[in-house]
């Protein structure tokens, strides 16, 4: 068989997708070799990976049968590098071909690029700003009060405060929106007289409502006149909305040639941004603005390829240079210890950790199950099951019976909600008591995963009578959805969640806006959209809920990780219930997401 045919049988098998194959058949020409690496590389590109180091351009046993046909075919050894910048459709980067081989990392070359382009920017374009430090020293003493040896707070707004562009990471509860309130202050009292013009932007639409909302809570509460607090804006937007999405178009209307019209930038829910769109970003900010990421780097990482914020913290733990320790301890008075290492200085210098979580304590079960899971330690997993606490609860899904009762407990988690519903509840109360309780999946599909569960408890909701679907439709009141894709002429976007309600005009589907209002649509006007009772972990990133419930399946997928399950854990606020086998938590905990970049490398070859 030829090596256009087994790839064409590996479509079929699913292991490889067809565009995948058509990438490969499209650039290879005749070449057998050129054509599996480029599949290949396609494929990871599918699965969140940002290149191929050619190591992996090996057969294994874990590899499936008809990709190892593959190896076979080509014979014993393959001289990757020689084979490959023979072919025109490879090069090093010096001409402008599809596929680009930097040492030993193949890539697509607009990932090649994108990746360059966020390498060099928080790297290279990563300057230092002058700054009056005993005045610096005052305003900081001023906002942040804390006795502790070190105030991670504060050396996180001391960092911010004097670098161009900085990255504040932090579990749930470690106070990234207050640190970020304050750093703000900091910067409109040290701005005086200057007008600064300040934008929040997070990836999501609820991560962008989050974020208006909790800022804006903080804000009161910090020593600033009227005129201070007009400076800030009301509002977060998503990045979409920032960048200027047009409908139906790839286009920006934000980009080097136009940049954005703002002097300080602030984006939440960093760990959510793939690579082309922090690349996107990067382009469209002008050169003087200052840009300020937050985010939780033990998240899952974005859908799309790239996994930034991950990359960049790795470096987080090593600490500060000598010099910029030193900086830190003159600004804000911690005890801080310099680190000697040589690798990635300039980016260290940038970043900091939050280390204190003020919204868990020890008496926590959220918050001692989601350390545990971070730091993949089983037997402490188990140990927080032992009911101690109140705040958890583990049970299991094993038979046809303890399904349903899952079911049943998903019926009472969403009970205030179906109530103010049936009430006639405002639409603001309504899109509030949804955001009480949810149903967390791991997969898509299948009972266990996000569509399954929809189906089954529409089907007991409408037994209940709980709903009344509509004839015909999947419509019916208190529906709750979740849109798919982008629509930026109606100004909604993926993993925004609306209610369908009738509040006297039929049947219309009402959404919160980042800024506090609502707005309803048709549902004939709806971009894709999908039912929201039961929704994945990746798409609840950004939201939290009073009460969370995970479920697993009973096998374990190579999707369920360590990050998965610490994300999914940290959704909730005040209690979560975890629905699986003992066994897939045990082995998902030690199952860490891969996700393939050069970034790292080329932090430290800078």
């Amino acid at each position: 068989m030829t090596m256009q045919e087994l790839l064409l049988e590996a479509v079929e098998q699913r292991v490889l997708r067809p565009l995948d194959v058509q990438f490969a058949m499209m650039v290879a020409g005749e070449e057998p070799e050129v054509m599996l690496a480029a599949a290949l590389l396609s494929k990871d590109a599918g699965e969140g990976h940002v290149c191929l180091p050619l190591s992996r351009l090996v057969p294994d046993e874990q590899m499936p049968a008809a990709l190892q046909s593959c190896f076979v075919l080509l014979g014993e050894s393959v001289d990757w590098q020689a084979v490959l910048l023979r072919s025109p459709a490879v090069s090093g980067a010096e001409t402008q071909t599809p596929m680009i081989l930097t040492g030993e990392r193949l890539y697509l070359n607009r990932l090649w690029r994108n990746e360059l382009t966020v390498a060099r920017f928080f790297s290279e374009t990563n300057a230092p700003l002058p700054c009056d430090e005993a005045q610096l020293r005052q305003t900081l003493d001023g906002l942040f009060s804390s006795g502790e040896a070190i105030d991670w707070q504060k050396v996180a707004a001391a960092v911010a405060l004097t670098r161009r562009i900085s990255v504040i990471s932090g579990g749930p509860g470690t106070g990234k929106t207050t640190t970020v309130a304050k750093l703000l202050a900091a910067l409109i009292q040290l701005s005086g007289e200057q007008k600064c013009r300040i934008r929040l932007a997070a990836p999501t639409g609820k991560a962008a409502a989050r974020l208006t909302e909790s800022l804006g809570g903080a804000l009161q509460k910090l020593p600033l006149t009227e005129a201070q607090l007009a400076l800030f804006p009301n509002e977060a937007s998503t990045l979409h909305r920032l960048l200027g999405a047009q409908p139906g178009s790839q286009r920006l209307r934000y980009h080097a040639g136009n940049p954005l019209h703002l002097d300080v930038l602030v984006v939440d829910e960093a760990s959510m941004i793939d690579l082309t769109m922090m690349s996107r970003l990067i382009d469209a900010l002008p050169p003087h603005a200052r840009v300020i990421f937050l985010g939780d780097r033990d998240q899952l990482a974005s859908v799309e390829a790239g996994a930034v914020l991950g990359d960049i913290c790795t470096y987080a733990s090593f600490g500060y240079t000598a010099a910029r320790a030193q900086e830190l301890v003159r600004l804000t008075g911690c005890a801080l210890e310099p680190d000697n290492s040589p690798v990635a200085g300039a980016l260290r210098d940038s970043l900091c950790l939050l280390q204190k979580s003020y919204r868990f304590g020890s008496d926590s079960g959220i918050g001692q199950l989601a350390a545990a899971v971070n730091r993949g330690d089983r037997h402490s997993t188990r140990g927080v099951f032992d009911g101690t606490f109140t705040d958890i609860e583990k049970k299991s899904l094993q038979s046809s019976e303890e399904y349903q009762a899952m079911l049943d407990d998903a019926l009472e988690g969403y009970q205030y909600f179906l109530t103010c519903v049936q009430q006639q509840n405002t639409p603001e109360q309504v899109i509030a008591a949804f955001g009480e309780y949810q149903l967390l999946c791991a997969l898509r599909e299948g009972p266990f995963g996000v569509s399954g569960l929809n189906d089954r408890l529409e089907q007991l909701l409408a037994q209940k009578r709980k709903i009344n679907r509509l004839p015909h439709s999947r419509w019916y009141e208190g529906r709750p959805v979740m849109i798919s894709r982008n629509d930026s002429a109606l100004g909604l976007f993926n993993g925004d969640i609306g209610i369908a309600l009738d509040r006297g005009q039929g049947l219309r589907v009402w959404f919160m806006m980042p800024e506090g209002s609502v707005k309803s649509v048709q549902p004939s006007r709806l971009p894709e959209h999908d039912t929201a009772w039961a929704m994945t972990v990746h798409k609840s990133q950004g939201s939290e809920f009073n009460h969370a419930a995970l479920i697993l399946p009973t096998q374990l997928s190579p999707v369920i990780t360590r990050e998965l399950i610490y994300t999914a854990i940290t959704r909730a606020r005040q209690r979560l219930s975890l629905y699986t086998d003992e066994r897939v938590l045990v082995q998902a905990i030690a199952a860490r997401t891969e996700r393939r970049s050069g970034l790292s490398a080329i932090f430290e070859s800078l």
